[in-house]
């Protein structure tokens, strides 16, 4: 295991082909500040950039992945300071543009734009005191972080009108959470999980990844499309040649991510 120690707000460390992220603002419950988002960003340029890491998991502590963004920074914004800071989008956006699957381990509190955040990687694995939320309209405003297009697609997020919380039962069966686990084995499975998709040919994690994220932006047709056109691709891989021959000689591939 090897710890990046120049960072503040978040630790960074690798599990073998695995990046975690942890958020460190304990007695802030992890409210997300720009400082914080700002080293979280760095971490995720570190690791993609790394032919070392094949997954990124995203975790928080017990009581909260992260409690929302830092209300005591923004309160006092104006419009103009949010546009011209291009709030949100600046460095909260990278997430969506992590080439790597990128797991969120959430127990405790993912409220408001720590459930946004959570909502922005690839998929959610839930501690079972696991609460989401989005109480924003509590505090006179709304989601800002993509909060409002997921509930507008099926009811997949928490109740943007009521700020109703949901628990990891609730969040499973709405489709927002992936899977729920004990508490005490949320990193666990997190990190095994991760691990899992580590072990793949990177390429075609990245590939899968992009397909999957190209339906959800485009439509069914224009999805289908482009997967059969990356399945094509894939042909071109050293790792589809490997994992082919040995499937047929029953033996484990040695994929060489290329």
């Amino acid at each position: 295991m090897t710890e990046t120690s120049n960072y503040q707000y978040i630790i960074a460390e690798t599990r073998g082909r695995v990046g975690l992220i942890t958020f460190n603002r304990p007695q802030q419950l992890n409210a997300l500040c720009d400082a914080l988002v700002e080293e979280l960003r760095q971490a995720l340029d570190d690791f993609e950039a790394s032919d070392a890491i094949g997954a990124i998991v995203i975790t928080g502590s017990e009581k909260a992945f992260a409690a929302g963004a830092d209300i005591t920074a923004i309160k006092d914004f104006s419009y103009m300071d949010a546009y011209r800071r291009d709030y949100i989008t600046r460095n909260w956006e990278r997430i969506t543009r992590c080439r790597k699957p990128v797991i969120a381990a959430v127990a405790g509190y993912a409220l408001g734009g720590g459930c946004e955040l959570a909502m922005m990687c690839d998929f959610i694995l839930a501690a079972d005191t696991a609460q989401f939320g989005q109480p924003e309209i509590k505090i006179g405003t709304l989601p800002g972080a993509g909060g409002t297009p997921p509930a507008a697609r099926g009811g997949k997020a928490p109740e943007c009108l009521t700020a109703r919380l949901m628990g990891a039962e609730e969040a499973e069966r709405a489709g927002l959470v992936a899977r729920i686990v004990p508490a005490d084995r949320l990193l666990e499975d997190a990190l095994a999980t991760a691990d899992t998709i580590a072990s793949f040919s990177l390429p075609v994690v990245m590939m899968i990844k992009e397909s999957v994220n190209r339906a959800a932006e485009s439509g069914l047709g224009e999805g289908l499309l482009f997967e059969r056109r990356v399945f094509h691709a894939s042909f071109s891989l050293e790792d589809q040649k490997e994992g082919m021959v040995a499937f047929v000689e029953k033996r484990k591939p040695v994929f060489q991510h290329r």
